[in-house]
């Protein structure tokens, strides 16, 4: 038995091995790479090795690793993708058998071909359980593309759209092509496959008024197209970004980034329609940053500490 989850991971059948899941994040501005926390219930969650990190970014401008996303494929392998700077038009990718030791770090150019693209931001990658591929995905702005919407000083111009590629083997990509364009600004979007549809996760970025919050769009295609009249907010009066979604037991969790309150909330349904927020029941790590969630082995987890 195989079951999708958000990011893509393949988990294949856990009947001998307990269960526990891994949550991938960073902390400050991502300057010290990847961090790991685990739980076993989906709502208590302590850092590994006492917060260190796993693994130091060494790709693009700035060298950063924000945004973790980590996946693991049919043949096992962890794939992680990575914003590594705040103006780059690549973003960063290494794999791994173990979580522990890595691969060379590679920078994949996905807006290099866009002069004017300000940025590539919250990259995800989902594996395609349909087309026998995986989806690489995320945010960025090419000044003057898609239709305006009011600005802020916060955002300094910023009008993010969903852009994606495709590929087999990391090795060679599609071309990159437009994934997710509504008429506001979009950023922070991931997938969960749940029956015969793929949900995609997105924050509406509008800053006049802000909107600031989770909202759903879904499709029968792990590549849409996904409709562009989304959801109403899922998540509560407060400012939301970077959805990650697992299924536990008969709920769907999305746990998420509020990051004006430095602290991690949380929603979960039975049936992605009708929401409860459990913000008030989650423990995370001080100082955790928008990152992504896997079910995996016990085993696994022991092997981290």
């Amino acid at each position: 038995m195989r079951t999708l989850l958000s990011c893509g991971f393949w988990l294949f059948s856990l009947t001998v091995q307990a269960q526990s899941y891994l949550f991938a994040y960073f902390t400050d501005n991502g300057q010290d790479g990847l961090h790991w926390a685990s739980s076993t219930d989906g709502l208590h969650w302590k850092s590994l090795r006492n917060g260190a990190s796993y693994l130091t970014p060494e790709v693009g401008k700035d060298k950063l690793m924000r945004d973790p996303c980590v996946i693991q494929g049919p043949d096992q392998t962890f794939h992680m993708v990575w914003t590594s700077g705040w103006n780059d038009q690549i973003i960063g990718y290494a794999s791994s058998k173990d979580l522990k030791n890595w691969s060379a770090q590679q920078a994949i150019p996905v807006m290099t071909h866009e002069p004017t693209a300000k940025n590539s931001w919250a990259p995800e990658v989902f594996y395609d359980d349909q087309a026998k591929q995986f989806i690489i995905y995320w945010a960025t702005t090419i000044p003057g593309r898609h239709s305006d919407v009011a600005e802020s000083e916060r955002e300094k111009g910023l009008n993010h759209r969903i852009y994606y590629v495709t590929t087999r083997d990391f090795k060679t990509f599609s071309d990159t092509k437009l994934f997710f364009n509504p008429t506001f600004s979009v950023i922070d979007a991931t997938l969960l496959k749940k029956g015969k549809w793929y949900y995609m996760f997105l924050k509406n970025e509008n800053p006049k008024p802000a909107e600031k919050n989770i909202r759903i769009t879904k499709s029968r295609n792990a590549t849409g197209p996904y409709p562009t009249e989304v959801s109403a907010p899922i998540t509560g009066n407060y400012w939301a970004e970077g959805p990650t979604a697992v299924q536990i037991g008969a709920y769907v969790y999305v746990y998420f980034d509020k990051y004006t309150e430095h602290k991690y909330g949380a929603i979960r349904s039975k049936d992605l329609e009708h929401w409860e927020d459990v913000s008030d029941q989650v423990e995370f790590p001080k100082g955790i940053r928008h990152g992504t969630v896997l079910k995996v082995s016990s085993a696994l987890v022991k092997s981290l500490e």
